[in-house]
């Protein structure tokens, strides 16, 4: 019989997409539930613990017995929820979790993570090589044919340059914004194409600033806005030659990957306190990622775990290494440096989906 699953969905599309990439690949029926937040925690974080009180349960999908054999989710508010229902289940339900926990790391049964996260080696833990999030082909080619017109007159290759935001370690200033206009010109005067720069909910005000002034004539920009009526971020993803993507932003690269479309990474600096930071995430990436090839990698093993164990405050247990994520995805050629001539990635996409499937089933 096949467990009784809940799929516990809040307003991220974005988490939510690595979730249902999952349950699409499952053999069985699932139940989705979706999680409204009350206003203060949208954005807020509320205290890590099982609980519903950041719930808003009027608007949200009941959560009520029968309870559930699995849960599968994301995020660390559907996750404090997760926890809430196994406790009232009497610990019977299992937690599958998406992404890096917020807390309680070792009540989870599986918590799937990929290469940015640096996790301890706990048997719960399942590292993919790439996020789980997909975007749907037939989508981006209903956007490309949608903008197709607008695209035609645009000198060839039209090269889009995807414009994240500041992410510790990581910071996004004017310095930055000039960087980002002298690569668009370089696009126009090296490749004797268009640069077509699309911005984020999270870029900064002076990273606006800047673009708006100091783009080149022949660059198309496009502004990120809460109240646009169209964007033209998924018909870029069907219809750019080539994609340059600022550093931060890993769901962007992975999207482009996905389609197999050629990318170029935007390294971004980090100012004093994020050069330090950074120290600590390359730390946790040592630690944490032992090749398990020789008695030197089973001691570090050992070590990763006697550290998770004693790291109280999680200062190394649970956080992202950004640039080994980007050197991986060089090394492996799915993606260049910005400025380096583009080419179509060549490496292997890995099988992570079906890896994960296989972890949920032996759950049970």
């Amino acid at each position: 019989m096949a467990p009784r699953t809940w799929v516990l969905l809040s307003d991220k599309r974005g988490d939510n997409g690595q979730v249902e990439t999952i349950v699409e690949a499952l053999d069985w029926p699932v139940e989705n539930k979706f999680l409204q937040m009350k206003p203060e925690w949208v954005l807020g974080k509320p205290r890590y613990r099982p609980c519903l009180e950041h719930l808003d349960l009027e608007r949200s999908d009941p959560l009520q017995a029968p309870w559930p054999d699995l849960i599968i989710t994301v995020g660390r508010r559907p996750s404090m929820a997760a926890l809430w229902v196994r406790e009232q289940s009497g610990g019977h339900t299992k937690i599958a979790l998406v992404g890096k926990p917020s807390g309680h790391m070792g009540e989870f049964d599986l918590i799937i993570a990929s290469a940015e996260n640096q996790m301890p080696p706990l048997p719960s833990f399942l590292p993919t090589t790439l996020p789980l999030m997909r975007i749907k082909p037939e989508d981006v080619a209903s956007e490309a044919a949608a903008w197709a017109q607008r695209f035609a007159p645009l000198p060839k290759p039209l090269i889009a340059i995807l414009v994240g935001g500041e992410t510790n370690p990581f910071i996004m200033n004017r310095q930055v914004a000039r960087d980002l206009a002298a690569k668009a010109r370089w696009v126009v005067d090296t490749l004797g194409g268009t640069p077509y720069i699309t911005t984020s909910r999270r870029t900064t005000p002076e990273v606006l600033e800047v673009l708006r002034a100091e783009l080149p004539p022949e660059a198309v920009y496009f502004e990120w806005s809460a109240d646009a009526t169209e964007n033209p971020y998924r018909a870029l993803l069907g219809s750019a030659d080539g994609f340059i993507v600022t550093a931060d932003s890993i769901s962007m690269m992975v999207e482009v990957i996905y389609l197999r479309k050629p990318l170029a990474i935007f390294p971004l600096p980090g100012g004093w306190l994020g050069t330090l930071d950074q120290g600590r995430r390359s730390l946790a990436h040592w630690l944490f990622n032992p090749r398990r090839e020789s008695a030197g990698d089973r001691l570090r093993l050992g070590l990763g775990r006697l550290v998770y164990h004693l790291d109280y405050f999680k200062i190394l247990s649970a956080t992202r290494d950004f640039r080994a994520f980007h050197r991986m995805l060089v090394e492996r050629g799915l993606a260049v440096w910005a400025g380096q001539p583009f080419r179509q990635p060549e490496g292997e996409l890995p099988d992570d989906v079906g890896a994960v499937v296989r972890r949920i089933e032996s759950l049970f």
